[in-house]
């Protein structure tokens, strides 16, 4: 976490620094990486704390990465209000965030390498964790198409004004961020299978609603009910995974978030070529399919995954 975190801000200087095409395309190359070993890192110290609670707390920390892009797109904003220049902004984003990174970083929890096997650097995820990529895979199609097309929807399909259409998708961001803060009190209370099911259903409905009826009141009904739906399905897939006895959950993660990020790689461009043959209703009907999915493959978890369940836990320090 703390060489990821560090890595990341030198990285985002660099970017603000450089003055040519290829120096961008390095360093922007260098920037993803970083963030993936961040955030793998930090997402398996997430499953290490969930495991030290009887009640779910993932999804909650997938709601301050929610926040936080927010808060990105505050400082961007008050950024360029006042002129100030890339190098300048970047530098002092990552300068703080080193800070913070500095202090916390004493607070986090120690977990000893657990012994293992020589094995591949990484692997694909075993059996027992392929449902749960596929989710992933599908919840991050839906999600990324969201980012990638939903204001372009509301522009050519349900024929609002670019100013309605931001507000639609800032709608959908605000009601993800809101389900993951609630997120967790749901788990609790009725079961990690039970929310990843609806879940799927509300990405679902809320599609095949914008679909159906694309108008500017069901669409914004619609991208409510999408935005509830991909809100919790990652951070609880996570915290399933990191319950494998075959892997650690650090090398569960990493093959995990491998097959998910290909769906938020590859499927915003698929929507892009059937949206230029046929039209962007067409393209969220198909998508759509994709919650049908989760819902198909959440029931094929075994009931053993719900709260409560007997955990192992790795040794701490």
């Amino acid at each position: 976490m703390l060489f990821g975190s560090i890595l990341l801000c030198v990285i985002l200087i660099l970017i603000g620094i450089t003055n040519n095409m290829w120096q961008l395309i390095a360093m922007l190359f260098c920037f993803g990486s970083a963030r993936n070993l961040m955030t793998l890192s930090i997402n398996t110290q997430g499953v290490a704390v969930q495991a030290l609670y009887k009640k779910s707390i993932m999804a909650a920390f997938h709601g301050i990465w929610s926040l936080a892009g927010f808060a990105g797109a505050a400082v961007g904003l008050l950024m360029v209000y006042f002129n100030v220049a890339p190098k300048w902004h970047f530098t002092f984003v990552s300068v703080a965030l080193t800070i913070f990174t500095l202090y916390f970083i004493r607070d986090t929890l120690h977990q000893k390498p657990v012994p293992q096997s020589r094995r591949p650097v990484f692997s694909l995820p075993d059996k027992y964790l392929l449902k749960f990529s596929l989710i992933c895979f599908a919840c991050m199609a839906c999600e990324n198409t969201m980012y990638d097309w939903s204001a372009l929807y509301f522009q050519k399909e349900v024929h609002a004004e670019k100013t309605t259409a931001t507000a639609a998708f800032v709608i959908y961001l605000v009601a993800m961020t809101t389900g993951r803060f609630f997120g967790d009190r749901l788990v609790t209370h009725s079961g990690i299978k039970t929310v990843l099911k609806f879940s799927g259903l509300f990405i679902f409905a809320g599609l095949m609603l914008a679909v159906a009826l694309p108008y500017i009141i069901t669409g914004i009904l619609g991208f409510i009910l999408i935005g509830f739906g991909v809100s919790c399905i990652v951070p609880m897939v996570f915290s399933l995974a990191g319950k494998s006895k075959n892997m650690s959950s650090s090398s569960a993660l990493a093959s995990i978030s491998t097959i998910g990020y290909l769906g938020f790689l590859f499927v915003p461009p698929f929507v892009g070529f059937i949206a230029q043959t046929t039209n962007l209703r067409w393209s969220f009907g198909i998508i759509a399919l994709f919650g049908a999915s989760i819902v198909y493959l959440v029931s094929k978890i075994k009931d053993e995954h719900e709260p409560g369940a007997p955990v192992i836990l790795p040794d701490y320090e």
